[in-house]
């Protein structure tokens, strides 16, 4: 795969494709080789990092044995290596096969936040402190100048779930983008199903479970995600099948709500898995 940003540099062109354009834009340049097998693995995973990076970084791929001399001049000694241009200089590197996770991460570093990256970072930490009005409104500002940003649909759905906006939310959520983001998106889907068929179509009075579950889901959509969690959780030690599994998945639901950053998540977690297992 080629493009602007994705390239295969060597040693005539390497000095305009690498150095000179790395005084506007980061280069990432992996050093690799056809032989090498874990090259072969880490190529397409930093050519997807780069294309989620947003054409922001251009990845320059050399191959060592066709330009011995750039591998030289880098101090290469083994493949893959990947070296970080900015400004014309080297700035940041690794060696050996990475996870993607960290592949994204070491990109990451490379760019600073634009105003938008800025700005949903604050909504996250709304989203964590239960200020799901105001983060709802900066998550929308956010896709208006970047309409297609992962990370701002799952925040604006997650904002949208906590004020009882389940219909907008369960759209989103069926559309959302192939991204790092999908799995915690696919976390929330059935949790706006459920919100949306109970406002659309109310449960006939039933057992115990079935008050505490809709019980359950009128608190979430008034942001009350801890009373909800208690009210979920109370379902599962009595009946850890509940409707097929349902109330398992809203208390994953939730615990995706309250996110990573929430001091309850990891005790809610741990309260989950007694009443499971």
């Amino acid at each position: 795969m080629t493009s602007e940003f994705i390239i295969h540099a060597n040693e005539l062109n390497f000095e305009y494709e690498v150095i000179s354009f790395s005084m506007n834009t980061p280069v990432v340049v992996d050093f690799w080789a056809e032989w090498c097998q874990p090259c072969k693995t880490l190529g397409p995973i930093l050519e997807r990092a780069i294309q989620e990076a947003g054409n922001s970084i251009r990845l320059a791929k050399v191959n060592i044995d066709q330009n011995p001399n750039l591998a030289i001049q880098y101090g290469v000694r083994s493949i893959p290596t990947v070296k970080a241009f900015v400004q014309g200089a080297v700035v940041a590197e690794f060696v050996g096969m990475q996870p993607p996770d960290r592949v994204r991460a070491f990109l990451d570093q490379l760019t600073p936040p634009s105003p938008i990256d800025l700005a949903v970072e604050k909504a996250s930490n709304l989203l964590t402190l239960g200020n799901w009005a105001e983060a709802e409104g900066i998550f929308r500002d956010a896709l208006t100048n970047k309409p297609n940003s992962s990370s701002s649909i799952l925040g604006l759905c997650k904002s949208l779930l906590a004020q009882g906006k389940a219909s907008e939310a369960l759209e989103l959520l069926r559309e959302f983008p192939a991204s790092r983001e999908f799995s915690h998106a696919q976390a929330l889907l059935p949790l706006a199903e459920c919100m949306r068929n109970s406002m659309q179509k109310p449960v006939p009075e039933g057992d115990e479970n079935d008050a505490a579950f809709r019980n359950a889901l009128r608190l979430i959509s008034k942001g009350n995600l801890e009373a909800a969690m208690d009210g979920i959780i109370g379902i599962l030690r009595r009946n850890k099948h509940y409707q097929n599994g349902k109330a398992h998945q809203i208390a994953l639901a939730i615990i995706e709500l309250l996110g990573e950053g929430n001091p309850l998540t990891s005790q809610y977690r741990r309260e989950l898995a007694s009443a499971l297992f």
